[in-house]
């Protein structure tokens, strides 16, 4: 049957649907989602076996959208996934598929989020949920979310959920479900447990098994570089300009990033372009002529909306964010490596997101090759070939008399030679991008500290995430900041604030002290002027900090308390103290926030309060234990109370 189906338009799916997907590009359905959709649309429950990358989101949300009764404001299908981030994905997915249709309302929950908000939002109506299943179930028990219309509950990445210790969870929300409910669950791996699930709650599925490798990643050339001693901005422009692209596709995270970025770099020379879901579809679709055309060179794009582009002069994927999930990073180097040619995607990623690009290569089952950031030389040798390139192409024109004319001029109005002239203008012509530097390029002593690190671990020395190590302030300039615990400031205020409002990364932080009414923090002695004005004016809690450079080098951990049960606040806080980031070797996290254990909750993890009313774990949060990452703090506080723990990915 599914070999006959070519087109969405065959698979008896409502316009408005078709139009959406008319409108993102697409035509034609996968293989899961040719073999799943016409099960689903028949109300028969499914068990689908496929891989991520595969299309299978779509599989189960067309058929989830085609059903809809927008009449109804109760929920009428429930999507468990077992991570906030692939929850928020999932969601946005969805509300991108039914862009068209009038009236829809589709609420992603999780923990770590107000269930106060969340109750609120499901009061006021919802079509579709997407949820973690420790939220959901909450809610359940708490008899704000309400199952007597749901039609269809799906499990995705189901294999994910059961590793992750929601078996319990999931069990109970199944157990909820109406008799008449339709049940569907995906997964990669089918481990004994989850079969036991399957056989208790799904009834004569239809099994949709979509085998075979992924070969996107085959056509792709994979690269990544661990972000270190520059900020990703000037790393992105690195790449940009000694790579040897047609067209690229810089992703990232989130709307606001993609302008930012965008405008970054064409106040640099480059031709970019920003693409979101914000932006009008008549603007994007010109967007993309544009890319086409060779208007522009560069789109800065986030996920959904990038998804189904297909523009062959595409020769490069630089994923500026990770991805939350492995789907996502295949859609996103699917961009490239088409219409037969062969593409590179090279990833920025931080250090403690690494177990998330080990996830990646496990998946995909590819090796992505580790490379270094050109240096600043290699960079304006780059500049000056391409200006030698430009000229040779002038040097043809018949029209540069008048110009002449005009350096004759110039020579004699300001005395000078015609190579002291040349010299001038070629200085004036650079602009923001140097064709030549003075001065030691960060990226070098970044590279000698990654070498002495690895020389002491061999050594057997503690690295640099022991609470021992000492404080080197050969590199950074201590500051103090007219804020401290007086006005409620703690670490992630700070950290957040510098790395919010004066675009520096973690690596780019340094050691902090909180006192009473100020706070030292230790920033690179390098810094841009650039970022040091912006310092200046920085605030914190509504006031101005007056950041001034002092003397201040105590930042040794005090003995024998932790602050009163307050936990690692930010990066392994004692007491105030914050082991900053020597270029990776910072603990990231374990800001427990939150910490009420209401209605069974563990929501982050900062015990202050600590009413144990349940024990109820809620899920997202071991999102870092399986799946990678850029919060893997949080899981130290969910297991072993602040221990550090490696686990496989």
């Amino acid at each position: 049957m599914t070999d006959s189906v070519i087109q969405f338009s065959d698979l008896a799916l409502n316009d408005s649907i078709l139009s959406s997907l008319d409108g993102m590009g697409f035509v034609s359905p996968t293989p899961i989602q040719a073999a799943a959709i016409p099960h689903l649309m028949k109300g028969t429950d499914v068990l689908g076996k496929a891989q991520t990358g595969t299309g299978k989101t779509a599989a189960f949300s067309l058929p989830l959208l085609n059903k809809l009764d927008l009449s109804q404001r109760k929920p009428q299908s429930i999507v468990l996934a077992p991570t906030r981030e692939l929850a928020i994905q999932v969601a946005a997915e969805i509300k991108n598929l039914g862009q068209n249709i009038t009236g829809l309302k589709v609420l992603e929950i999780y923990g770590g989020a107000s269930i106060s908000d969340q109750m609120r939002a499901l009061k006021n109506g919802a079509h579709i949920v997407v949820g973690t299943p420790g939220r959901v179930q909450d809610l359940i028990n708490r008899e704000r979310l309400h199952l007597d219309e749901v039609h269809t509950f799906v499990l995705d990445e189901a294999d994910e959920m059961l590793n992750m210790g929601f078996v319990d969870d999931v069990t109970e929300i199944m157990e909820h479900a109406p008799e008449s409910a339709q049940r569907v669950l995906f997964s990669a791996t089918m481990p004994p447990m989850l079969k036991s699930i399957v056989e208790r709650f799904l009834r004569g599925p239809a099994t949709v098994d979509v085998a075979g490798k992924n070969h996107t990643v085959d056509k792709v050339e994979q690269q990544f570089w661990v972000v270190k001693g520059i900020e990703k901005d000037e790393a992105m422009s690195r790449m940009l300009e000694t790579e040897e692209t047609d067209a690229s596709i810089v992703f990232v995270r989130t709307r606001q990033d993609t302008e930012r970025l965008a405008d970054w770099l064409c106040a640099r020379g480059f031709k970019a372009s920003a693409l979101h879901g914000d932006i009008p579809q008549s603007l994007r679709e010109r967007t993309v002529d544009h890319i086409k055309q060779g208007v522009i060179d560069i789109l800065v794009a986030t996920d959904v909306v990038a998804r189904g582009l297909d523009v062959p002069r595409i020769t490069h994927v630089f994923n500026y964010d990770i991805p939350f999930d492995v789907e996502s990073y295949i859609h996103r180097i699917g961009r490239t490596g088409r219409a037969g040619r062969k593409g590179k995607a090279i990833l920025l990623v931080r250090t403690n997101q690494i177990r998330m690009l080990r996830t990646i290569e496990r998946v995909t089952k590819s090796l992505m090759e580790e490379i270094q950031l050109p240096l600043r030389d290699k960079v304006a040798a780059a500049r000056l070939v391409k200006l030698g390139s430009e000229l040779e192409q002038e040097k043809e024109h018949k029209s540069l008399d008048r110009f002449t004319e005009l350096v004759e001029k110039l020579q004699e109005t300001l005395d000078i030679d015609a190579v002291t002239l040349a010299s001038m203008l070629l200085k004036r012509q650079q602009g923001k991008r140097p064709l030549f530097y003075i001065g030691e390029d960060p990226m070098i002593q970044a590279i000698e500290r990654d070498k002495q690190r690895r020389k002491e671990r061999r050594d057997g020395g503690r690295d640099n995430r022991g609470r021992d190590r000492s404080v080197n302030n050969q590199d950074w300039d201590t500051y103090q900041l007219q804020v401290g615990r007086e006005q409620g400031v703690q670490v992630k205020d700070i950290v957040g604030a510098l790395a919010n409002e004066l675009g520096l990364t973690k690596g780019s932080i340094g050691a902090i002290k909180l006192a009473q009414g100020e706070t030292y923090v230790q920033l690179p002695k390098a810094m841009p002027s650039e970022t040091a004005g912006k310092l200046r004016k920085l605030r914190i809690r509504q006031k101005q900090v007056d950041a001034v450079v002092c003397d201040f080098d105590d930042f040794r951990e005090p003995r024998g308390r932790r602050d009163s049960g307050r936990g690692r606040d930010g990066a392994g806080r004692r007491d105030g103290g914050f082991r900053g980031n020597r270029e990776g070797g910072r603990r990231e996290g374990g800001n427990r926030e939150g910490g009420n254990r209401e209605g069974g909750n563990r929501e982050g993890g900062n015990r202050e309060g600590g009413n144990r009313e349940g024990a109820r774990r809620d899920g997202e949060r071991r999102f870092d234990r399986n799946r990678g990452g850029d919060n893997r703090g949080n899981y130290r506080g969910e297991r072993g109370h602040g221990r550090d723990r490696q686990v496989e990915a």
